[in-house]
C-alpha cells in the first residue's frame, strides 16, 4: 500500500510538472507587416520566406525553450498609411512578441512616429529602407547602416580614381541626412558630387533625375534607390546615352533589375551588399541557409539576398527568445536585443548595445556580368 502511496506521489509530481512546461512553452507570433503586392513585393516576400526558412527548422527540431514560432504576414502594398494600420491590427489580433521585416523609408517612419512601438514596447527586428535612420528604441537592424555602403563606395571609387560623382535617391524627409552623408563621404575621398537628383518617394518616376544626370556628367553615380526606381533609371540612363559607372546600394533588387533589364544593360552594375551571398558557400551561415532552403518542398520566390536577410532577422529574434529561458516577453526582447553585444551566426556577427541598434558594419561589392550573373 505504501508503495502504491509513492507510486502514486510521483505520477503525480510528475504530472504537475508536464503540466507546468506545457503552461511555460508557448506559440511565439512574429509579424511582418509589407509589400506582399507591388513594387517591392519581391523583395518583401523573400524576406518572409527567409524569416519562414528558420522558424520551420526551429519548430521542427523542438522549438527554443520549449517555444515554437508563428509567422503573420500582411500586405501593405508599400503604402506606409497601411503599414501602421495593419500593424495596429495585427498587434490587436496576433499579440505578436516582435515585429520583423518592414520596408520603405515613410513606412518605417510614420510606424515610429505613431508611437505604438514605445506603447506595446514592441521591438521592430529587421527592416530596409534606403535613408540614414536615427537610432530609435525599439528599432533594430541587422544590417550595415546606409552611411557605411555610402563610404564602402566612394572609398572604392577613390581607389580607382573616380572622384567626380551624382547621386540618385528617394526623397522624403530623411533625404537631407543622406546628401550630408553623401558630401561628408566625397570630401573624405577627396570627391566632388556634381549632381544629386531625387525622385518622388514611393514612385518609380525618375525622368527629370535621368536629364540632370545625363547633363552632370559625372563618372560615377550612385543609385539609392528602390530596384524598381533603380531599374527605371538605368534603362533611361542609358538609352539617353548616359556612361557613368552605375553603384546601387543594397535596397536595390538583383532579382528584380535583372527581369527588366538586358543583360547589356546590366553588365558591369555595382551593388553594395550587407550580407553574406546566398548563391555560394562561404560561410556557416551561407550552408545553413543553402541546406533549408534545398530542402522546402517549394519556395514562393526565388533564392536572394533579402531572403537571406530575412533569415538573419529570424536567426536574430530566435537568440533574443533563447537568452529569455521560459517565458519571454515584448519588454524581454528589447532588453535581450540590447545585451546582444556580439552574436556570431556563423560568419556573420550581430551586435546591440543600448543607443546603438544598426547591429553590423559589413558591406561587400558585387559586380553583374556580361550573363547577368553576380560575382564578389
Amino acid at each position: 500500500m505504501k508503495t502504491n502511496s509513492c507510486a502514486m506521489r510521483g505520477m503525480l509530481a510528475g504530472a504537475v510538472l508536464f503540466a507546468a512546461q506545457a503552461v511555460q512553452a508557448a506559440t511565439l507570433v512574429v509579424a511582418q507587416v509589407g509589400p506582399m503586392s507591388g513594387m517591392e513585393a519581391s523583395q518583401g516576400r523573400a524576406y518572409g520566406v527567409g524569416m519562414q526558412l528558420y522558424f520551420d527548422s526551429v519548430n521542427k527540431a523542438g522549438g527554443i525553450n520549449g517555444h515554437q514560432f508563428k509567422l503573420v504576414r500582411k500586405d501593405d502594398g508599400g503604402r506606409p498609411e497601411d503599414t501602421v494600420s495593419l500593424t495596429k491590427q495585427v498587434v490587436a489580433d496576433e499579440k505578436p512578441i516582435v515585429l520583423a521585416g518592414y520596408f520603405g523609408n515613410k513606412n518605417v517612419s510614420d510606424l515610429v512616429a505613431s508611437g505604438l512601438l514605445e506603447k506595446e514596447k514592441l521591438a521592430l527586428v529587421g527592416y530596409r529602407t534606403a535613408e540614414i535612420r536615427p537610432e530609435t528604441p525599439y528599432v533594430y537592424n541587422v544590417r550595415a547602416g546606409l552611411g557605411d555602403e555610402i563610404n564602402k563606395l566612394t572609398e572604392h571609387l577613390a581607389t580607382i580614381g573616380i572622384t567626380k560623382l551624382g547621386l540618385l535617391y528617394e526623397e522624403g524627409p530623411g533625404a537631407a541626412a543622406l546628401l550630408a552623408a553623401m558630401d561628408e563621404s566625397a570630401k573624405k575621398a577627396r570627391a566632388t558630387v556634381v549632381a544629386k537628383a531625387g525622385y518622388p518617394a514611393g514612385t518609380a518616376r525618375i525622368t527629370p533625375a535621368v536629364d540632370a544626370l545625363v547633363k552632370a556628367s559625372p563618372q560615377a553615380i550612385l543609385m539609392v534607390s528602390t530596384g524598381a526606381a533603380a531599374a527605371g533609371f538605368i534603362e533611361q540612363y542609358r538609352g539617353s546615352g548616359g556612361t557613368a559607372q552605375l553603384f546601387a546600394h543594397s535596397g536595390a533588387d538583383i532579382e528584380q533589375m535583372s527581369k527588366r533589364l538586358s543583360e547589356e544593360q546590366m553588365q558591369g552594375i555595382a551593388i553594395a551588399q550587407v550580407t553574406p551571398s546566398p548563391y555560394k558557400i562561404a560561410s556557416r551561415l551561407a550552408k545553413d541557409f543553402n541546406d533549408l532552403a534545398a530542402k522546402a518542398p517549394s519556395l514562393e520566390v526565388p533564392v536572394s539576398y533579402a531572403m537571406m536577410e530575412g533569415y538573419i532577422a529570424a536567426k536574430v529574434i530566435g537568440e533574443a527568445v533563447r537568452r529569455q529561458g521560459a517565458r519571454p516577453t515584448r519588454e524581454g526582447m528589447a532588453a535581450a536585443l540590447d545585451g546582444m553585444d556580439s552574436f556570431n551566426l556563423g560568419g556573420y556577427a550581430v551586435g546591440f548595445q543600448p543607443g546603438k541598434r544598426t547591429g553590423s558594419r559589413f558591406v561587400e561589392l558585387s559586380i553583374v556580368t556580361g550573363a547577368g550573373k553576380i560575382r564578389q
